[in-house]
């Protein structure tokens, strides 16, 4: 069943892309010419901006489509990656300082300061394999799934080959934001955000309404869905396998002794070191800190980016499990396909919760206000991912090896590289189709890039006698095993000749394969780490003057004293009012 979208459902999609236009437009004529500008918008980001950039650019089609599509599978089971909000406060009032302070571009270039030009150059690339795996190819997918979804029969016909929805969506997705980001820069992807993270609110609390009311209330909702779906911690080990180490065969492959729905200990002990690489470290996010003009305008954007991702729980995961409560009640015929004859949720079909319950939910009229919405979340994600790539590319590749590159050039540079990693991102699609869930394979991803970036970022301003070989070393290891594991899997994922089953039962790479993803992870941070010191304590010690103002033991006095003047009262309240907010939906989800 195609949307039927009525003229003020198109009238408000029109205004929304007008806005983006003029926003763009007044970012251009306002910009300069320069790398500072154009990767950093001048440094003259507000506090508000910084936040709702945030948020935008992390609230992007990964949870539209897969967060939404994994409440409708495994319940609140990855509210835990939501409320990892409390990330963004370490950021805040932990690294703020040493990246306001050093007034880097990037953060390979902060680690450079820290350790050694090699271990900013392993960095970059790391960073850039892990957007182009991740940001980019899954805001691609995301893209083709809503438009596959919304618009199925959307065709086209080129050289003889047919294009469906589905690809049409990703590509259209791909070049309107690549207009905007590639010729704005960072201040027109951070001002549309700030309108994009307004409309994605907006559109996302009236889908949810709506959603609720055609179910009857949230107390219907609490009484067709299982209650062990509202339950944040899972068995470690599956129902019905109690007492038993035999592997349990699960959705089609073996589950290596562990619950794959995400068990109580990975996501207490491993999910953590994801949140805190991800909001404290990624150039992704933190690239918005380096465009305000001071460390107060850095941290209250980041207690307001902290405000908002509480919000996801209940606009991207509910609506999921609505979908799934409205699909097993049968009050929405048209969501029927969520679940099978016996009432079991069909997770392809899932995927796309969020655009089947616009297309099977909202009232017409509304419907424009939603499909900007999406729009607003796919674009966001999508111009951060491009902006941050075309920065690590610019100033910490091609910058270093040609020192004499005009601004312009430099400009010019980040704009191509942008689009030759966007092309490498859509043929990356094939293995995300591939995957189990939209969502579980970010994740999944970034568990395996992620941890020794982690390690020398938080150990290397808290611990001053690490050096930069123990940080390169710990950095290759760290990413080689992470690029194994990816190896091992991707041949199953594709279920290319020879491993439509998987690998032999009980041979390394089986194990490899079949360990759930959140151990591994643990794994390769408790390595990357233990390389990290051990290398460290084994080599000499690095220069004292190289560490100035880059550890918590050598920042001085008058360093101290400036960031002590960079927050009040206000602050720590707000900071504190957060830490309560998240403890409340901790308790209210654990049953």
């Amino acid at each position: 069943m195609p949307l039927h979208m009525t003229a003020l459902d198109w009238i408000v999609i029109a205004a929304y892309f007008g806005l983006l236009f003029v926003l763009t437009w007044w970012a251009i004529q306002s910009s300069k010419d320069t790398a500072d500008d154009y990767f950093l918008a001048g440094r003259n980001l507000g506090w508000v901006v910084v936040g709702a950039s945030i948020f935008a650019s992390n609230i992007g089609s990964e949870h539209l489509v897969g967060l939404a599509g994994s409440g409708a599978t495994s319940g609140v089971a990855l509210a835990h990656y939501e409320l990892h909000a409390w990330c963004l406060l370490v950021l805040g009032w932990m690294l703020v300082p040493f990246y306001i302070r050093s007034r880097v571009y990037t953060m390979p270039e902060f680690l450079e300061r820290r350790f050694s030009a090699a271990s900013r150059w392993v960095l970059s690339l790391i960073s850039l394999v892990a957007y182009i795996l991740t940001k980019m190819a899954v805001g691609i997918f995301a893209g083709g799934v809503v438009f596959g979804t919304l618009l199925p029969e959307l065709r086209l016909e080129l050289g003889g080959t047919v294009f469906n929805s589905f690809w049409i969506g990703s590509v259209l997705v791909v070049v309107l934001t690549g207009l905007y980001t590639v010729i704005g820069g960072l201040r027109a992807v951070a001002y549309t955000e700030a309108v994009q993270t307004a409309v994605l609110i907006v559109g996302s609390v009236v889908l949810t309404f709506f959603g609720l009311s055609k179910l009857g209330g949230w107390g219907e909702l609490r009484a067709v869905i299982d209650p062990d779906m509202f339950n944040l911690w899972k068995p470690l080990i599956p129902p019905g396998v109690e007492g038993t180490w035999a592997p349990v065969k699960e959705a089609g492959r073996m589950a290596w002794y562990f619950n794959t729905n995400y068990p109580w200990v990975g996501m207490l002990f491993c999910a953590p070191i994801i949140g805190l690489w991800y909001w404290c470290t990624d150039q992704y996010i933190v690239q918005r800190t380096l465009g305000a003009p001071d460390e107060r305008h850095a941290r209250r954007g980041t207690i307001f980016a902290a405000f908002l991702k509480l919000l996801p729980v209940f606009i991207f995961i509910i609506p999921g499990i609505i979908a799934l409560a409205l699909a097993r009640s049968g009050r929405v015929p048209g969501l029927a396909g969520m679940v099978d004859a016996t009432g079991r949720v069909v997770p392809s079909v899932a995927q796309a919760a969020f655009p089947l319950l616009v297309q099977h939910v909202m009232p017409v009229g509304l419907r424009g206000v939603v499909v900007a919405g999406l729009l607003a979340a796919l674009m966001s994600s999508l111009a951060g991912a491009f902006n941050a790539s075309a920065t690590l590319f610019t100033i910490d590749f091609y910058r270093p090896l040609h020192p004499g590159a005009s601004q312009a050039q430099l400009v010019w540079i980040g704009r191509v590289a942008t689009t030759v990693m966007v092309l490498i991102g859509l043929l990356w699609i094939p293995v995300i189709q591939g995957a189990r869930g939209l969502y579980e394979y970010l994740q999944g991803m970034q568990a395996y890039l992620a941890p020794p970036i982690f390690a020398v970022f938080f150990f290397g301003v808290t611990l001053k006698r690490l050096n930069a070989a123990g940080c390169l070393t710990a950095l290759i290891v760290g990413f080689l095993l992470g690029l194994f594991r990816l190896v091992v899997d991707t041949p199953v994922t594709l279920r290319l000749a020879g491993y439509e089953q998987g690998y032999p039962s009980g041979s390394l790479l089986w194990i490899v394969n079949n360990t759930y993803f959140q151990y591994y992870s643990l794994m390769i941070f408790l390595i990357s780490s233990a390389v990290l010191i051990a290398v460290s304590y084994a080599t000499s010690r690095p220069p004292e003057r190289q560490l100035v103002g880059l550890t918590f033991a050598t920042v001085t006095t008058e360093q101290r004293r400036e960031s002590r003047r960079s927050w009040t009262a206000s602050d720590v309240a707000a900071s504190g009012l957060v830490l309560l907010l998240i403890a409340a939906a901790y308790l209210y989800f654990t049953g």
